[in-house]
């Protein structure tokens, strides 16, 4: 409609506004009736099938399911197959306590040395955690940290008979923070299944149950309020997060849809004060459960293996690699003799993609790659000076001296500042020719390439990307240097083609890393 006829639109529906507002809706209602005319009642049929034939249509992924009248039906199915878990530990004295001094005859004397006795000499403590049941046959899930260094594991079931087990560990894994126990009732157990978190979505509503301070089980619900959340407390983080109240003692519990599936099992909280926050986090079961199947199979895990220490693309390092955004894991360097340098893989390639799945960003690679297949030949695309190449690597096994990223190391602080270095203004810091004089100062091995920084403005961009004097670049922009005019020429380079950055490779006390420093304009 354009043109007279949308004003003559207009104009009827600002007539009927103002009918119904000075008359009234019943008014306005008994009018229309009484006309035999209908029109609005037309018009409300019209909007409701129109509503109804959307609803219809939608996908069944875009309807959330509300919150139900009561959580009573479902809490009464899953409670059976939860578990608390409690542990004793023997721990050793803490010898070398002196016992403050008091006057002679001080009520406080015999007090201390009663209690310093205790702590002195080994004793056992008691923890308490949260598990649940997975298998009719006795296999109960926990977390790691609520079994680590026990001498003895007991689940007590919240029944009415109260029924006590002593559970074996059949394995563990520290790095997902996940444990297997095994009891032995004489008779299948109430047990509950995973679901796959990976369809669960923000939002959604969630029930855990567990064992907070050791009350006993124990309900909350809530919702689904992040995802892939990273708390820096190991290699393979992507918790979800949850507003259902979570405590002390409810670590190893899980975490529940609405269909009655394991989504997650309660593993941490972010507290100032100890109790919820209403920020509690949960290991998501897409991670959980192959580990879980693993310590079940092996009691250990085996998880796949490339062979790189990887680091995080900036957006100044995809500008300096003309990588269209900043995504995908930087390989900083190959394991001699890995699955990576077998599949042709180097310093310096993006891997945006591991066996056909696309990698978000650094913290992926180790999650994709401990998951997959061990043996397995996957195809690695690679970003690799402009373009990517695609090539193939056959999955080895993690063993736990392996790194899974790159770890920054630290190297000398303040060499002497020797004659021959050159200022690179630009960058806010100076480099040197590598030198016998240099290579002794900085502990430098024969092997080494590269110029040597041998200084750094406080203030410069350098300086703000960690740099340090005794760091060797090795490569700029993907290219071997030699010496400091070959790297002053470079930058000049750089900035005449309008490049905001440079992408250095790095070497630190035997480590590679990339850094991608802003050029300063002159």
């Amino acid at each position: 409609m354009s043109g007279a006829g949308a004003y003559e639109a207009m104009d009827e529906l600002t007539e009927v506004g103002i009918g119904f507002a000075g008359r009234g809706i019943e008014s306005a209602r008994e009018t229309e009736w009484a006309r035999g005319r209908r029109p609005i009642a037309r018009w409300a049929l019209a909007a409701a099938a129109l509503f109804l034939w959307t609803l219809g249509a939608l996908p069944a992924s875009a309807l959330a399911r509300g919150a139900p009248d009561s959580f009573a039906d479902l809490v009464q199915k899953l409670m059976p197959a939860v578990v608390n878990v409690s542990t004793t530990q023997t721990v050793k004295g803490e010898p070398g306590i002196e016992m403050p001094q008091f006057p002679p005859g001080s009520p406080f004397e015999q007090f201390f040395k009663d209690f310093l006795d205790k702590q002195q000499r080994p004793h056992k403590v008691t923890s308490l955690g949260s598990g649940f049941v997975i298998d009719p046959s006795g296999y109960i899930v926990t977390n790691n940290h609520v079994v680590a260094d026990s001498d003895d594991v007991t689940v007590q079931f919240d029944g009415p008979d109260h029924l006590q087990l002593k559970a074996k560990v059949v394995g563990r894994d520290s790095k997902t923070d996940i444990a297997l126990l095994k009891v032995d009732a004489g008779h299948p157990l109430a047990y509950v299944k995973f679901g796959n978190s990976d369809k669960a979505r923000v939002g959604d509503w969630v029930v855990a149950i567990g064992n907070p301070f050791g009350l006993g089980g124990t309900v909350t619900a809530g919702i689904l309020s992040a995802r892939a959340r990273q708390l820096n407390s190991g290699p393979y983080d992507d918790f979800l997060q949850t507003d259902a109240a979570i405590n002390k003692g409810n670590s190893g519990g899980p975490m529940f849809n609405l269909d009655g599936e394991v989504i997650g099992i309660n593993a941490a909280i972010y507290s100032p004060t100890g109790g919820s926050v209403g920020i509690g986090f949960a290991i998501p079961s897409s991670l959980a459960e192959p580990v879980v199947a693993q310590l079940e199979k092996y009691g250990k895990t085996r998880r796949g293996w490339l062979g790189v220490k990887i680091q995080t693309v900036t957006d100044e390092i995809a500008e300096s690699m003309n990588l269209p955004k900043a995504s995908g894991a930087l390989v900083a360097t190959v394991t001699p003799g890995g699955p990576a340098e077998k599949a042709g893989v180097a310093p310096g390639d993006v891997i945006l993609k591991f066996d056909g799945r696309d990698i978000a960003d650094m913290q992926h690679l180790p999650l994709i790659v401990a998951e997959t297949e061990i043996g397995k030949s996957v195809p690695v695309v690679v970003w690799r000076r402009g373009h990517s190449v695609t090539l193939e690597a056959k999955v080895g096994e993690l063993q736990e001296t392996e790194p899974t990223v790159a770890e920054a190391a630290k190297g000398p602080e303040k060499p002497p500042t020797p004659a021959n270095e050159r200022k690179i203004e630009s960058l806010g810091l100076a480099v040197a020719p590598l030198s016998a004089d240099l290579r002794d100062q900085y502990e430098l091995g024969a092997e080494v390439k590269g110029v040597v920084i041998t200084g750094v403005n406080d203030s410069g961009n350098a300086a703000e990307k960690g740099l340090k004097p005794g760091d060797v670049i090795v490569e700029l922009g993907q290219e071997q240097v030699t010496s400091p005019s070959q790297v002053a020429r470079m930058i000049d380079q750089a900035q005449k083609a309008g490049r905001k950055s440079v992408l250095l490779l790095v070497q630190r006390a035997g480590d590679l890393r990339f850094v991608a420093v802003p050029i300063v304009k002159g």
